[in-house]
């Protein structure tokens, strides 16, 4: 694999060597792997553990009740939460990841990987993968410890699945933050061939215009039930300290929220509570908790008609946007000219496949248990349904768009 040593310019925008030898550098990191990996898992564990210490810590000082060292033990709590580690408090069950805080520790993770990688000076496979395995095993590690320091007798995590959780996020994200400093994802990237490097970039266009739709959707429902907010907010009380927490609730859960929404537009809808339903065919939720993020919810009964809609309108729109990618990129490769529109198609639509995928494990993580009786099902019941919905809609925009564009390119001339 490329020595990210001779390859400073890729980096740090310097200017690149010569062909040859790398030259001795007196600046070259000369840390361990394991070392390396080691204080990059450290970094993270702290960095997220800190984070969601200090939130529970300003919640304690508004609510003025209990002890900071329970503040601390409900922050670590969160953290694990946030790992997909379910945690237990009497008779309730809390399953259900903020996924904004999963997605900071992601990034996180990703630092530190990329961390590991720069001062290591790692560049060959087996010390990737040993950096990438210690990584995760570390930072699993770490959250199992934490799982057993804050077990007590209200609150029970399993240690376990707070490995399982933390280390596979690490793994994760950790590695792809290895192979993109090291170099070795431009080595990948290299070796794969012109169709796959086309397939991953229009699946993520695809992705993207589902999920940025979702947003635009939920963002115009909550303007229009904007009053609900104000209600929510008047009733709650919070003080300044308290809607700081609030909104940091609400931030945390609003990644969670538009995945509700892209399941809402892929058809079968999702639920907030046992027995609930919110879809395009109609609503059946009745009392929702005082949070703000859920004022966006429509009200009982029948949707309007334009949301129905837009349950095929977007699916396709996602297909067509992933169609053009493929084709553009398509019809500037080398062996463009042999290609028939038939092999844009099916690029469309492996792109489709891929992105559904993806979709599918959005939804199915954002999801679990909030609290006990009703609150017990939150998310999307009906994931893979939804899922098949929308990599059928998408591969039909894919694939034709795709295969149009390349029909109409112009043909060489003898």
């Amino acid at each position: 694999m490329t020595d990210m040593l001779s390859r400073p310019g890729a980096r740090d925008g310097g200017s690149h060597q010569a062909p040859g030898p790398a030259q001795p550098d007196a600046t070259a990191p000369t840390k361990p792997v394991i070392v390396s990996a080691v204080i990059g898992a450290g970094a993270c564990l702290l960095t997220g553990l800190m984070t969601c210490a200090a939130v529970a810590v300003i919640g304690w000082l508004a609510a003025a009740f209990g002890g900071a060292s329970g503040a601390v033990r409900a922050g670590a709590t969160v953290w694990l939460v946030a790992h997909k580690a379910g945690a237990t408090l009497g008779d309730a069950r809390l399953t259900l990841a903020p996924l904004g805080l999963t997605l900071f520790f992601a990034w996180c993770l990703y630092r530190g990987g990329r961390f590991t990688a720069r001062v290591s000076g790692a560049d060959e496979t087996k010390d990737l993968a040993v950096a990438a395995g210690v990584l995760a095993g570390t930072y699993g590690l770490g959250a199992l410890i934490i799982a057993l320091l804050a077990s007590d007798g209200a609150v029970k995590v399993s240690p376990v699945t707070a490995f399982l959780g933390a280390a596979t996020l690490a793994l994760i994200a950790g590695t792809a933050g290895i192979l993109v400093e090291s170099g070795a994802a431009e080595d990948i990237a290299d070796a794969t061939p012109q169709g796959l490097r086309d397939v991953v970039p229009a699946a993520a266009a695809a992705v993207l215009t589902i999920v940025a739709t979702a947003t635009l959707l939920y963002a115009v429902l909550l303007a229009v039930h904007f009053s609900r907010v104000t209600s929510m907010l008047e009733l709650l009380d919070a003080g300044v300290v308290g809607s700081v927490v609030l909104f940091a609730i609400c931030l945390a859960l609003l990644p969670n929220v538009i995945l509700y929404a892209v399941a809402f537009l892929a058809g079968p809808g999702f639920q907030l509570g046992v027995g609930t339903t919110i879809a395009p065919t109609g609503v059946d939720v009745g009392n929702l908790p005082a949070l703000p993020l859920l004022a966006a919810v429509p009200a009982d009964g029948a949707t309007p008609t334009y949301l129905l809609i837009l349950t095929a309108l977007v699916p396709l729109a996602a297909g067509a946007m992933a169609g053009l990618v493929v084709a553009r990129r398509g019809l500037t490769a080398e062996d463009s000219d042999v290609l028939g529109w038939d092999a844009f198609a099916l690029r469309g639509a492996i792109a489709a496949l891929l992105a559904g995928i993806v979709l599918l494990i959005l939804m199915l993580v954002s999801g679990g248990a909030a609290g006990p009786g009703r609150m017990a099902e939150v998310g999307v019941p009906a994931a893979v349904p939804a899922a098949g919905v929308l990599v059928a809609a998408m591969a039909i925009g894919a694939a034709i768009t795709a295969a149009v564009i390349a029909a109409r390119r112009p043909q060489p001339t003898v």
